[in-house]
């Protein structure tokens, strides 16, 4: 079964595994080497086990959990989390229990393929939530996250960017990308910032003044 490790509580990043797209077992495990708590949303618990992925919490109302859980806690001790509330997507529940545990970052995997609605859901939780804790989405192809007002991180030359909007934002500038914005606005659905990339080896910058704005970095 594999292990994870404890290395600096409150530091480290938790992992989600939510329903979507399964990803490939290097960036799982990755991942999951580093991360001092692994949360499950039910529906993705028995691929979880199949991995031999020590699980620590599973959250859901477990109507499609076909394992008994007699069966799966003579193996592993897990806390099972019931959350029936149909208002809410397991996804979200699953982060508001984990800032109410006081964690404040995560990794979330197998959150996007698969359905539509699910994938479009869980990347407005990550915005929703944002105040709260900070989260990337990843897979074999992206990473998306949320950006504060100012923003700044080195990249390689040819990295390619997106810069996509939740709600409108209102003054942004950049730097450090093919094609900069200088004091432009991006309006949903009608403008974003996708498939740029980076200018040079350096920094990119981001300021903006108003709205909820993401930053998807693409590797292939």
């Amino acid at each position: 079964m594999s292990s994870h490790h404890i290395i600096r509580e409150n530091q480290e990043a938790t992992l989600i595994l939510a329903n979507g797209q399964s990803c490939s077992d290097e960036l799982l495990f990755s991942l999951l080497e580093w991360s001092p708590m692994v949360l499950v949303l039910d529906g993705a618990l028995e691929r979880a086990l199949m991995k031999g992925i020590k699980v620590d919490a599973v959250l859901g109302d477990f109507d499609s959990v076909n394992i008994r859980r007699e069966e799966i806690e003579e193996s592993q001790p897990i806390e099972w989390i019931h959350t029936p509330d149909q208002d809410k997507t397991d996804l979200e529940k699953g982060m508001e229990w984990l800032i109410n545990k006081g964690h404040d970052k995560a990794n979330i995997l197998w959150a996007t393929g698969k359905r539509l609605d699910h994938t479009w859901n869980n990347l407005l939780s990550i915005a929703k939530y944002f105040d709260s804790m900070k989260v990337n989405i990843i897979d074999d192809h992206s990473r998306c996250f949320v950006l504060p007002k100012r923003f700044e991180k080195y990249y390689p030359k040819g990295s390619k960017i997106s810069l996509m909007p939740v709600t409108d934002i209102e003054n942004i500038t950049t730097s450090g990308l093919k094609y900069n914005l200088n004091k432009s606005n991006l309006t949903v659905p009608n403008r974003t910032s996708s498939s740029n990339e980076v200018a040079d080896n350096g920094l990119v910058s981001v300021e903006f003044e108003t709205g909820i704005l993401t930053l998807i970095e693409s590797f292939d």
